[in-house]
Formats: C-alpha cells, structure tokens, sequence
C-alpha cells in the first residue's frame, strides 16, 4: 500500500512539473529602463519557471537610449542574468519629437544607487530586426511581449513585417490612463504620450492586447510596512529595490498626495507570473494622437456606449499585499 501511496506521489510530482513547465512563458522585454523598469526586469529574471525570457529590448523613453540600453545590462548584471541578450532598439518615436522623464527618473535613469557600465555588453544587432527575425520563425502565437515603455520598436517591426503579428500570443502594455487622469498631462500618461503613434499601429495590428494603466498602478503602492517587508530580505538585490525605490516614488507621492508610490512596470511582470492578483475589463481603446491637450490619451470605452468589439483587456484592480508578497519572495532567490 505504501509503496502505491509513493508511487501516485511521484505521478502527482510529475504532472505539476509537467504543467509548471508547461505554462512557462516565452517572452521578449521591452523597456526604457527607469527605476519601475529594472525592479521589473529584476522580478522577471527571478521568475525561470514562469518566464523563459528570450531577449530584453530597450527603447528610448524614461531616458536616452544609451542609459536605457546600459541600466538593462545593469539590471541583468545585478540579477546574474547574462545569458539573457539585451539588444538596442529605437532612440527616437516614430513621428513626434523625443522627451524623456529624467525629472523623475534622474539624469542616469536611476537614482539612489550607483551606476556604472556593465561588464557585458550589447547584442550585436538592432532590436526591431531581432523581433522581426525572431517572431517570424517562431510558432503561431508563442510569444508574448512585456511593453514597459513607448512601443517604438514592436510598432517599427510590424511597420517592417506586418504578418509577424500571428506569432504574438500576447501584447501586455503599461501605459494608459482613463480613471486616474495622466502622469505627463491632466489625460495622457507618459509612455503613449512618448510615443502615442507607436501604440496607434501595434492597437491596429490585431494582436491580443493587455493594458496596466495609472489606473491599477496608482492602487499597487509602497508603505513603510511594505519597504521594510523588502529590506529584510537582507540581500543585495532586495538592498538596491529598496534604494532604488525609495527615491523614486517620492514624486508621486508629493505631487498626487498618496501614501505610497508605484512601481508601474513591475506590475506587468506580476501579471505574467500570477495573473489572478489582477482584474479588469475588455473594452474598446483608442490612442489619441491629434496636437493639443489630448495627445498620448488613451480613449477608453469603459461602457460599451460606442457598441465597438473590445479590443483590449484594460486592468483596473490588483491585489497591492500579494504583489508585494511576490516581488518580496522572487528577490529573495537573488543575491
């Protein structure tokens, strides 16, 4: 009997390995490593059996392309990460003049910690001929895409190779405001404001498409309790997040009157891995890019009042304890 008991023991070992393995994600990153973005990208590189990353891309957004470009390799330097290529993409939009967000994220991308230049470097090649050329070969909606900044590089790549779009199993934005007002004007949060173009073509492409908005980041926030859940993990990884965030999230707290700040881009990379800390809506989304004061607003048809299909999954709650619980648990296996 014993041995029977065993023996469906190891059977119900191998069927959760089986379904753990079968539910890892292949993923790309895409990001303008800022603050929020390296806490994500260190979450991601934590997370193996969720996440098989296959490349991290980076994009001008927060800061120049040569500091986004840098802080990815730091963040993978940090997370011990260095079999993961990071490749250089875009350094400019597709149309509108280039801004940035060192106001908020510092002249380097990251403030609170000290910089320098990693010891591996770039990928040879350019980001958006890596998505062409990678989601070309790969199977019928096999990948997913983590947007952690302006969506410049998948929008160039589409532009280049529009059938590419069939190997996208998901799109997942963090970008967008309707609830909460904007970060960079009363409407417009910074990331389609950056690039509000790119978003329109990767919107149109048909994908499947997840959007975080301001309106769930601004709900999933720090605390002292939360800061010192982080520091007593008592490593170097958790050291840095903590150093890291604590001098990010000021600004928001100051300018918006919260208790606690974001960590927007790490909230994708919690979607990915537990998806059920997280809620929404499927409804119709346009990105406005007329001049004026709705540039960059993402024009959300929360009621159907338009009886447009949905074409986007808008989350507008998350589970704030149980994002911190992972990110505290997946830091803990960093050095």
């Amino acid at each position: 009997m014993f041995k029977h008991l065993l023996k469906g023991v190891v059977l119900m070992s191998a069927v959760a390995t089986t379904s753990l393995q079968a539910a890892t994600r292949d993923v790309i990153i895409d990001t303008d490593p800022g603050a929020d973005d390296v806490v994500a990208l260190l979450l991601a590189m934590a997370s193996p059996e969720d996440l098989n990353i296959r490349a991290i891309t980076t994009v001008a957004g927060n800061v120049r392309l040569d500091k986004t470009s840098r802080n990815a390799r730091l963040a993978r330097e940090w997370a011990g990460r260095e079999d993961i290529p990071v490749y250089a993409g875009a350094g400019r939009p597709l149309v509108r003049k280039p801004i940035y967000a060192d106001d908020i994220h510092g002249r380097e991308g990251l403030e609170g910690v000290k910089v320098h230049e990693p010891k591996q470097g770039l990928a040879q090649g350019n980001a958006v001929q890596y998505l062409v050329d990678t989601l070309s070969h790969a199977e019928p909606h096999s990948i997913t895409l983590a947007m952690l900044g302006p969506q410049t590089n998948l929008a160039l790549a589409l532009i280049q190779k529009p059938e590419i779009a069939k190997s996208i199993k998901e799109v997942v934005v963090m970008g967008g405001a309707h609830f909460n007002g904007g970060n960079i004007t009363p409407v417009a949060e910074f990331n389609l404001y950056a690039d509000p173009h790119a978003a329109q073509v990767v919107l149109a492409s048909g994908v499947k498409l997840t959007y975080v908005p301001l309106d769930l980041t601004h709900k999933v926030i720090t605390s002292e309790a939360r800061f010192k859940q982080l520091a007593a993990i008592n490593n170097q990884a958790s050291q840095r997040v903590v150093d890291i965030l604590d001098a990010y999230v000021k600004h928001d707290m100051d300018l918006y009157g919260m208790p606690g700040g974001p960590v927007h881009d790490a909230s994708v990379i919690a979607y990915l891995i537990k998806p059920e800390l997280f809620s929404g809506r499927r409804a119709h989304l346009e990105v406005d890019s007329r001049e004026g004061p709705t540039f960059g607003q993402t024009v959300v048809d929360w009621y159907a009042v338009l009886k447009r299909p949905a074409n986007v999954l808008w989350l507008n709650e998350g589970d704030a304890q149980g994002f911190f619980d992972l990110l505290s648990e997946r830091l803990a296996r960093l050095q």
